[in-house]
């Protein structure tokens, strides 16, 4: 298995506060998309983080060896639509409750 950190980067800083109606179709999409993947045991954990600096999301992931994580999270509703992007940072490992 590998693991990631995916940070979720919003095409701009007062994201969340400005959305339009199709980028909030997007984020439910994009939710949606993540519970998914929470449910298949691909995601660990995934939300929101407030930095006012500006918002963004973070995914935790564990995923099979030969999964491609940015194949992954290129299919992410929110991208596929052009509204942000994701940055990968590979974790040696990670331990989890339960």
């Amino acid at each position: 298995m590998k693991f990631y950190l995916c940070k979720f980067i919003p095409p701009r800083a007062d994201f969340l506060a400005t959305m339009s109606a199709d980028e909030a179709t997007w984020m439910k999409q994009h939710a949606a998309y993540l519970n998914d993947l929470l449910a298949k045991d691909l995601v660990v954990a995934h939300g929101p983080v407030i930095d006012p600096a500006g918002g963004y999301g973070l995914s935790l992931y564990q995923v099979p060896d030969d999964q491609d994580i940015a194949e992954l999270t290129s299919e992410d509703p929110i991208v596929k639509n052009g509204a942000g992007h994701y940055e990968h940072f590979q974790m040696p490992h990670l331990k989890a409750r339960g």
